[in-house]
């Protein structure tokens, strides 16, 4: 392996690097793999509220790492913990009283 490449482990993980270590939120661990989308949603709000390092409202930091978390997962993500996540998604922008997105 040339000197300039970085190890292949640390390049699969980026994403679950900047979960762990978002500027936005510090997140609660296991949060994304609860079974409750209500539970989930609360998590996050919980997290983005509490955040001083955050550059944006809490809604929006919270929407935006449950978004990321889907996107990085792609494929790879069961469809039912897809829907719960999807789901979270609609209970989050209940918890802050934001109009459900209608697709």
């Amino acid at each position: 392996m040339p000197a300039h490449r970085k190890p292949r482990t640390s390049a699969r993980r980026w994403s679950q690097h900047v979960t762990e270590t978002s500027d936005a939120l510090d997140l609660e661990g296991g949060v994304f793999v609860k079974g409750d989308p209500r539970a989930i949603a609360r998590s996050l709000k919980r997290s983005a509220e509490r955040s001083r390092r955050r550059k944006s409202d809490p809604f929006r930091s919270a929407m935006s790492m449950l978004t990321f978390y889907l996107n990085r997962a792609g494929k790879n993500l069961p469809k039912a913990r897809r829907s719960r996540l999807e789901a979270a998604k609609d209970e989050l922008r209940a918890l802050y009283g934001k109009p459900r997105r209608v697709d």
